[in-house]
Formats: structure tokens, C-alpha cells, sequence
């Protein structure tokens, strides 16, 4: 069976977006490895705490020789602009965990909304990745 494990997002500043997930967001670091023989490069992981099969890569922005200059500074522009994907999160009280994340620092986009699915509301980290909160309400399947 293939599964997943990690997704990734592009971030400008591991060390910022580290504090912000484990400190602001309250998720644990997954795995934290410098290897040294590829430059340095910093395998950075970190998940939701009780969620241990699925984990967040924060992956700095690539720069030369990976990414020519300007190739790597389009792509940070981009990731700013939240342009590089979404992570939906699942909550089972939108209202109460918008209350608790926004207590410890978490600026929302927008108030939790009740939508077609569920309710729901997004914020961003450090970088500019989008990140949505969502209560997913149950629905008879005979809906017509």
C-alpha cells in the first residue's frame, strides 16, 4: 500500500516558520537533520500532535545552484503571495479552535463562515502559505 507521509511548503525563513508551527500553532517537530556532505541542507519536519503518520516539510526556498537568482526569487514572490498551494486542516469546533489559535497570535484572513461543507476560516504562516480550517459538517447522501 502507498500512502502519504510528508507534503511540503515552501518557506522563506526556516527558523520563523519553525517557531510558528511548534510554538504559535502547537504541532512537534518531526525531524530536525542538517547534512552537512549536501551543504548544510536542513531536513525540517513537523505534524499536529497525536497525527504522527503525516508530517509538514518546510523546505527553504531553493537558491543557486539549485535555482538560478531570479528563477529563486520568483518563486519566493510567489510563495508570498500564497500562490504555492493550501493545507486544510480539520477542526471538530471551528468557532473554539479560531478562539484558541487567534489567543496565541494566529491572524485570520476571515471569521469562521459557514459554508456548503462545513465552516470554515484560513490564515497563513510566516511565508505567505495558505492554511484553512475547517469544520466538515455530515450530510445525508440523499440530498436532491
Amino acid at each position: 500500500m502507498i500512502k502519504i507521509a510528508n507534503t511540503q511548503f515552501w518557506v522563506h525563513d526556516q527558523e520563523e516558520a519553525l517557531a510558528f508551527y511548534t510554538r504559535t500553532l502547537g504541532w512537534e517537530v518531526r525531524s530536525d537533520v542538517t547534512m552537512e556532505e549536501w551543504g548544510d541542507f536542513r531536513w525540517l519536519v513537523v505534524g499536529p500532535v497525536g497525527q504522527d503518520d503525516v508530517g509538514l516539510v518546510l523546505m527553504p526556498v531553493p537558491k543557486p545552484p539549485m535555482l538560478d537568482a531570479e528563477s529563486s526569487a520568483q518563486l519566493a514572490q510567489l510563495v508570498a503571495k500564497g500562490a504555492s498551494g493550501t493545507l486544510f486542516l480539520e477542526t471538530d469546533d471551528c468557532q473554539a479552535s479560531y478562539d484558541e489559535m487567534s489567543r496565541r497570535g494566529i491572524v485570520f484572513n476571515d471569521p469562521p463562515t459557514p459554508q456548503p461543507y462545513g465552516i470554515d476560516t484560513s490564515f497563513r504562516d510566516p511565508s505567505g502559505n495558505n492554511i484553512r480550517l475547517t469544520q466538515v459538517l455530515e450530510f445525508s447522501m440523499d440530498r436532491r
